[in-house]
């Protein structure tokens, strides 16, 4: 019939669309998107919010098994963190709610850990799958300082983000690995100059490992310091978009030495990790003020 007939012509003309295009990957199964496809896509994602679709089309470029440039390895932290983000931000609300019901008997109370422990899979199932990336992919193509101590942080975050969430041998198996990793990119990022904002970004990152993972306030203060004060002599012989970039991270340095040593002085509990702030990647740049990350 000629409604057949119409129908048949719409999808053969959908069909040549998504070959021409490449956008067909996942969604129509015809063939394999180009890199620059994915790259499209990502972003696509990346504005939608849409951080799993994201992390998708990053694996595909990862699993293409060339060295990602500079863009693209922005474009794989912001997806994962992203990811993962959401689940840490839930961890938190519930571990608050939990110590609420407990310290009233609630009944809800193994429902609720129940439900904790679906998050923490979740945070340990992403941790994996990005630091697969790292040991399979990243690390051993990377071939420049700045990839290696990028793909080495990233491998003593997600180390991190975990330890965050459980307790006991895993808190410990995770801080370990975590503490590893963070330590290789110290040891890469030497040389590098003490202005550049990845080692400043490592240095912010290591120093809350030590904070809130390793309970080690004076070791905290003492990398945060070695860092800032490292940097803050030449700080002003950037160009400008290398001054904001180092200069924004520097702040979240201060920040964080001034929550600290406050602690210290006041001999008080520490403070709610809530309040201290790391390095995460948005839009694309090392540049945030995000609590807690």
């Amino acid at each position: 019939t000629a409604t057949t007939e119409i129908y048949t012509q719409a999808f053969v003309g959908s069909v040549r669309c998504v070959q021409e295009t490449g956008i067909n990957a996942e969604y129509m199964g015809i063939k394999s998107m180009s890199r620059e496809d994915n790259v499209y896509f990502a972003k696509l994602a990346e504005q939608a919010e849409r951080y799993d679709d994201m992390v998708k089309h990053m694996k595909d470029i990862v699993a293409a098994n060339a060295e990602l440039s500079n863009e693209d390895r922005n474009l794989l932290s912001v997806a994962y963190k992203n990811w993962i983000g959401s689940r840490r931000t839930a961890w938190r609300a519930i571990a608050a709610i939990e110590q609420k019901e407990e310290a009233k008997g609630s009944k809800y109370l193994e429902l609720l850990r129940k439900y904790k422990t679906k998050i923490e899979d979740e945070v340990e199932k992403i941790s994996n799958d990005i630091n697969d990336l790292l040991d399979k992919y990243l690390i051993p193509k990377a071939t420049t300082p700045e990839s290696e101590v990028f793909y080495m942080k990233m491998k003593g975050d997600y180390g991190r983000y975990y330890a965050e969430c459980v307790t006991g041998d895993k808190n410990q198996a995770a801080g370990k690995k975590a503490n590893e990793a963070y330590k290789k990119a110290t040891e890469k990022a030497a040389s590098l100059p003490a202005t550049n904002s990845l080692r400043l970004g490592l240095a912010l990152n290591y120093s809350v490992f030590f904070y809130e993972i390793m309970n080690s306030p004076k070791e905290a203060c003492k990398m945060a310091k070695a860092a800032f004060d490292g940097a803050i002599g030449d700080l002003e012989s950037l160009d400008d978009e290398q001054y904001k970039e180092s200069a924004s991270i520097m702040q979240l340095l201060r920040d964080n030495l001034t929550l600290w040593t406050a602690d210290e002085a006041e001999e008080e509990a520490p403070k709610d990790k809530e309040d201290v702030k790391d390095l995460q990647p948005q839009n694309n740049l090392f540049i945030d003020k995000i609590i807690h990350n």
